[in-house]
Parts: structure tokens; sequence; C-alpha cells
């Protein structure tokens, strides 16, 4: 009896729908996160190298979180699918 190995975390990120999921996460959350938290400096102009930094940080978290529960969600699916299948 062969033991059924999942793919790695990166292999299942990296898949087309989740990158495509998490991104539209992240446009649509990141968004409204960056308008909250730096809407005063965007309207004002006031737009430094930080503040860029601080913008593009306020998008990778949602991605990130979104990818992150994206990877659990299809390891659990595998590990269920093989349960059942087993």
């Amino acid at each position: 009896m062969s033991e059924f190995q999942q793919p790695g975390f990166f292999a299942l990120a990296t898949r087309r729908p989740v990158m495509r999921r998490a991104s539209r996460i992240a446009l649509v959350v990141g968004t409204i996160l960056a308008i909250i938290n730096h809407g005063d400096r965007l309207i004002s102009g006031d737009i430094t190298g930080d503040v860029i930094m601080k913008i593009c940080m306020t998008y990778l978290v949602p991605y990130c979180v979104s990818t992150y529960a994206a990877v659990l969600t299809i390891r659990e699916r595998i590990a269920e699918d093989q349960q059942n299948a087993g």
C-alpha cells in the first residue's frame, strides 16, 4: 500500500484558480484598506516611498491570507478524498 503524497504548498499556491481568486480578493480588500489607512495622504498628494511601500503591503497581506486559506482548504479536501477512497 503506497502513501499518497499531497502537492506542496507552493505548487498549490501557484495554481491559476488560487492566484486569480487571491488577486481579486486582494484588489477589493486592499483597496478598501488603502483608502482607510492612507486616504488622507493619497488625497493630499503626500506620497513618499514609505507610503508606497505601506500601500503595497496593504495589498500583499490579503493576497497572502487568501492564498494560505485556499491552500489549506485544498489540502483538507485532498485528505478527505483520500480517506473516503481508501
